[in-house]
């Protein structure tokens, strides 16, 4: 499918991931804990799958003859030791998180969520002593509720922004995109977006909508990255990043089965040490 200017699929992507996301949130409180937990379940073994189909890219015959036999997977393994240790040290995991917090506390004012403390203290002074006391332990079980939806906020976008970013779609279909090649990849993966948005909203709410967001941004640079390339990367390259960004859906279908809390956020550097750490072993052969 072509299109008259690049974007389109992008734009395309955020629409459903917006859909899905609303109709999750609009039927996600008619559904018991129990039943969001097992769709939190199947949607972690079905990032399993999809990590597993793109890991398998290792075995890529352009990779394979780029850098020799039996090199790929110590390209993949490099690439995760390099970006992890360059993610940690940047503190990325712990900065999106803070983001997503400050993203969740705005969003939570705008819906009129939970009073302040300064707040709700010179209304326990204003009402007397037993009063006081009755607010107080309100007020605290009001902001252990408003942790609570702290974290599933961050959690929510955390893992449906790396699910919806990370994925070979994601990067392949963007490409093609900037290309002029057609958005028939991002279309595919728009569909699948869809569906995984509501799943994912039904369980944490609205920090899945605002995924939508690094939907358009990661996305977005990556087709200006193949306007102004006009050319896709080598297939070894691709099926290095893809085998590598596999491996990170590894960690986040982990997170989302409550298995480890795989720092995905600090490996993500690894996704642009794959196609340099492979330029560089195919320039030293």
């Amino acid at each position: 499918m072509h299109v008259a200017f690049p974007g389109l699929g992008t734009v395309i992507n955020i629409v459903a991931v917006v859909a899905g996301a609303l109709l999750g949130m609009w039927v996600g409180h008619r559904i018991p804990e129990r039943t969001r937990s097992v769709v939190t379940d199947c949607l972690g073994l079905t990032t399993l799958l999809v990590a597993g189909l793109s890991t398998v890219s290792v075995t890529d015959a352009a990779l394979r003859d780029a850098v020799g036999p039996g090199v790929p997977v110590l390209v993949v393994l490099g690439s995760l030791l390099i970006g992890s240790i360059t993610g940690s040290t940047l503190r990325i995991e712990e900065r999106l998180a803070g983001l997503a917090g400050i993203l969740h506390e705005r969003t939570a004012r705008r819906r009129g969520g939970p009073a302040t403390k300064a707040d709700t203290g010179t209304s326990a002074a204003a009402a007397g002593d037993q009063t006081g006391t009755t607010d107080a332990v309100g007020d605290a079980e009001t902001h252990a509720d408003a942790d609570a939806a702290r974290e599933r906020f961050i959690e929510g976008w955390l893992s449906a922004s790396l699910l919806f970013c990370v994925g070979p779609l994601a990067i392949l279909g963007s490409l093609s995109d900037g290309l002029g090649r057609g958005i028939d990849q991002l279309t595919l993966k728009s569909v699948l977006d869809g569906f995984a948005a509501l799943a994912f909203a039904s369980s944490f709410g609205v920090g899945v909508l605002l995924s939508a967001v690094s939907v358009g941004v990661v996305q977005g640079l990556w087709t200006v990255l193949g306007v102004v390339l006009g050319s896709l990367l080598p297939d070894a390259h691709i099926a290095a990043l893809t085998a590598t960004g596999g491996l990170l859906l590894v960690g986040i279908g982990l997170r989302l089965l409550r298995i480890r809390d795989v720092p995905v956020g600090d490996m993500l550097p690894a996704l642009l040490f794959a196609p340099l750490l492979t330029q560089a072993i195919i320039a030293l052969r």
